[in-house]
C-alpha cells in the first residue's frame, strides 16, 4: 500500500480482512492505521515511494494523491507482473477490485461498470435483503438433511428493529424456529417465511408468562432434531436476561449455541431520551439494577445502601411497581430526596415518552401519569443534561 491517507485506509481494512500481510509505505498515516501498527497487523515503512518496494508483493494499491507516484507504483507494478490497482486512476489499474459484503460465510461481490458508488449501493442493498430475509438464500435453508441443530441467543434490541445487530438479523432471517418475547422486535417476525416456527415465549411482568424450563427444553428440543433455532429476546441475553441460563442448557445438551449481544435498554432508552448515563465532569460511575423485588425482600440480592450512597447515575430496569419503595430506600441511604429522576416508558417505539421528577415525588408520578413497564428509569445528575438538550 503506498501512501496512508483515507483512500489506504480503506483498502487497507479490505486486505486485512482477508488476511493479507499488509505494507504501507508513506511518510505519514492516519491515526487509525498508526494504531495498526504496534500490535503488527501492518508494517508501515515511514518514507516516501522507491523503486524497489514493490519486490516480493503480488498486489499493489498506488493510493496517494500524487498522480505521479501513483504512476511510478503502476509502472513498476506491470514490470514485475504484480496486480496493481491505482486509487485515482481506474483506466490505468490492471485489477479492478469490486464492492465486497458478507452475510455469514457468503462473500457478495459488485463490480458497478467503472462507478464505485454504484457497486457500492448494490452491494449494500444485496446484503441489507439476505440479512433481512427479503432476499432467499435458498442453500441456508434447504432442509437438515441430518445436519446438527443449533441455538443463537439474540439480543433483539430495546425494541425498535433498526437497533437490532446485524449479526441478529442475519441470525433471525435464516431461523427454522424462533423463540421470541413480547419485548423483542416484533416486526423481525412479520418477515419470516410461513415455514419458520414462531413461538411466543414471553414473560409478561407478574402475568402469563412461558416457564423458563420450558423455554430451555425446547431450544434443545428443536436443535436436537436439526433445526436452527434462535431465541429472540429484548435488550441483552446476558443483561437480567436469563440467557446463561439457556446456554447452559443448551451447553449440558451438547447443542452448539452462539450468543449475539444486543444493545441493552438500560443504557439505549435514556439515550433516546437525550439522557446520558455518564458525562465528563459529573459523573464517574453508572449501575445498573433489576428492580424487579423491593428493597427488604427476601430474594433481593441489591445492596441499596451501598447505591445510596453513590454519587453517579443508577440506572432501574423492571422497577415500575417497586419505584416507591427503592426510591425511599435510596433516600434512606443518603441520595437527596430532591436528586432527579427521568422515567423512559415504550422506549425507542412510537410510543415512547419520558416523564421527569425526583426521588421524592417518583411514586406519585408514576401514579398520575399511568406509566407501565417496559419503562426504564434513571437517577442522578445526568437527568438535568437531558432536559437541556431534549434529542431530535
Amino acid at each position: 500500500m503506498v501512501g496512508g491517507g483515507q483512500v489506504a485506509h480503506r483498502r487497507v481494512a479490505g486486505l486485512l480482512e482477508a488476511r493479507a500481510r499488509v505494507t504501507v509505505v508513506s511518510p505519514e498515516v492516519t491515526p487509525a492505521l498508526e494504531a495498526l501498527v504496534a500490535p503488527g497487523s501492518l508494517t508501515w515503512v515511514r518514507r516516501g515511494y522507491r523503486p524497489g518496494d514493490l519486490d516480493g508483493a503480488w498486489y499493489a494499491v498506488a493510493a496517494t494523491d500524487d498522480p505521479a507516484v501513483n504512476a511510478a507504483v503502476a509502472e513498476e507494478a506491470e514490470r514485475l507482473r504484480v496486480f496493481c490497482a491505482r486509487a485515482d486512476d481506474r483506466s490505468a489499474s490492471s485489477v479492478w477490485t469490486p464492492a465486497v459484503g458478507r452475510q455469514g460465510d457468503l462473500v457478495v461481490g459488485v463490480h458497478g461498470g467503472g462507478d464505485p458508488q454504484r457497486a457500492v449501493g448494490v452491494r449494500d442493498a444485496v446484503v441489507a435483503g439476505l440479512s433481512d430475509g427479503s432476499i432467499r438464500d435458498r442453500a441456508a435453508r434447504e432442509p437438515s438433511g441430518g445436519r446438527a441443530g443449533s441455538v443463537v441467543l439474540v439480543g433483539g434490541g430495546p425494541g425498535d428493529p433498526g437497533l437490532i445487530t446485524v449479526r441478529g438479523q442475519q441470525a433471525v432471517a435464516q431461523a427454522d424456529v424462533v423463540l421470541a418475547d413480547h419485548l423483542a422486535p416484533q416486526s423481525l417476525l412479520a418477515s419470516l417465511p410461513p415455514e419458520v416456527e414462531v413461538i411466543d415465549a414471553s414473560k409478561l411482568p407478574r402475568g402469563r408468562s412461558m416457564a423458563q424450563e420450558q423455554i430451555n427444553a425446547l431450544l434443545v428440543e428443536h436443535a436436537l432434531a436439526g433445526r436452527r433455532v434462535v431465541r429472540l429476546k429484548g435488550g441483552d441475553p446476558f443483561v437480567f436476561g436469563r440467557g446463561m441460563e439457556e446456554l447452559e442448557a443448551c451447553v449440558a445438551a451438547g447443542v452448539p449455541v452462539e450468543v449475539v449481544p444486543g444493545v441493552t435498554s438500560a443504557i439505549a432508552v435514556p439515550a433516546l431520551a437525550g439522557i446520558p448515563v455518564t458525562h465528563r465532569g459529573l459523573t464517574h460511575e453508572f449501575v445498573v439494577v433489576s428492580g424487579h423485588v423491593p428493597p427488604g425482600h427476601p430474594q433481593s440480592l441489591v445492596d441499596w445502601a451501598a447505591l445510596g450512597r453513590l454519587r453517579g447515575t443508577v440506572v432501574v430496569l423492571m422497577g415500575v411497581d417497586t419505584a416507591g419503595a427503592i426510591a425511599a430506600a435510596l433516600v434512606e441511604h443518603g441520595r437527596a430526596p430532591e436528586t432527579p429522576v427521568a422515567v423512559v416508558a415504550d422506549g425507542s417505539t412510537a410510543t415512547q415518552r419520558a416523564v421527569r421528577t425526583t426521588l421524592a415525588g417518583l411514586a406519585r408520578t408514576l401514579a398520575e401519569e399511568g406509566i407501565r413497564p417496559p419503562a426504564v428509569w434513571v437517577v442522578g445528575d445526568v437527568v438535568a443534561l437531558g432536559a437541556q438538550t431534549p434529542p431530535a
